[in-house]
């Protein structure tokens, strides 16, 4: 994974920098103030400077202070820090009594990249309770991978219920799932979704559509040509939000 495509994730997936709702005082400066500078210099770049600023928001700052680490842990995994970035994700959590779903997601994409499946199925189990749509959709990936079609269609499906806002790719893997099990028709719709809400921009799902549609009106072969349709690896392809 590069560099660019690592920050992509986390702009779309880890960045929860916003200040409403924090009212808690820390030393000197208020910690509203503490995160919001801390902001800025992430959004710099400045990670190694951003951590510095949010270390500064004690303990005693509740929701300011989980927020902190939370986003200590983003900058560290920025930095290719992911052991590190796992410990600020778990800090998060515990500050807020383990209920902190954007932490449990970015907790569980740490884990397994470092190779902890396991544990990262664990993270994201607990942020799909919260019903955190990306949650699913990561759940869904791992169900895919391990060929239980019809609990991954159930995860992209509730990935698509529970989005704030378009969730293309979600929409297109579900359709894939659907394909695999047979479901055609249900197939076509849900890639017509996922080309619909990328406003035409996501070339997988158009393939995808297309196929499903040659295979609706051959009316045969769709075990194997099926195995065709494109599974889009990741939600960071720059339409989901």
């Amino acid at each position: 994974m590069t560099n660019t495509r690592k920050r992509l994730i986390a702009a779309l997936f880890f960045v929860m920098l916003g200040c409403a709702g924090v009212a808690a005082q820390g030393t000197g400066d208020g910690a509203r103030a503490l995160i919001t500078r801390g902001n800025e210099r992430y959004a710099r770049g400045e990670y190694e400077a951003a951590m510095r600023v949010y270390a500064m928001v004690p303990r005693a700052a509740g929701e300011a202070y989980a927020q902190a680490q939370y986003n200590i842990g983003v900058c560290r995994f920025e930095l290719w820090r992911t052991e590190e970035a796992v410990a600020a994700y778990r800090a998060a959590l515990d500050a807020r009594g383990g209920r902190y779903p954007k932490a449990s997601y970015a907790l569980g994409v740490a884990l397994e990249e470092l190779g902890r499946v396991g544990e990262a199925k664990e993270a994201y189990t607990v942020a799909a309770a919260a019903r955190y749509a990306p949650a699913h959709y990561k759940l869904g990936m791992l169900a895919a991978s391990g060929g239980d079609v019809e609990r991954a269609a159930a995860h992209f499906r509730e990935a698509v219920r529970r989005a704030e806002g378009r969730f293309p790719a979600s929409h297109n893997n579900l359709g894939v799932m659907l394909a695999r099990a047979g479901r055609l028709r249900e197939a076509e719709r849900a890639f017509e979704a996922a080309v619909r809400d990328s406003e035409g921009k996501f070339e997988d799902a158009a393939h995808n559509l297309k196929l499903c549609r040659r295979l609706l009106a051959a009316r045969g072969g769709a075990g194997e040509t099926a195995a065709a349709l494109k599974v889009a690896a990741a939600a960071a392809d720059g339409f989901s939000r």
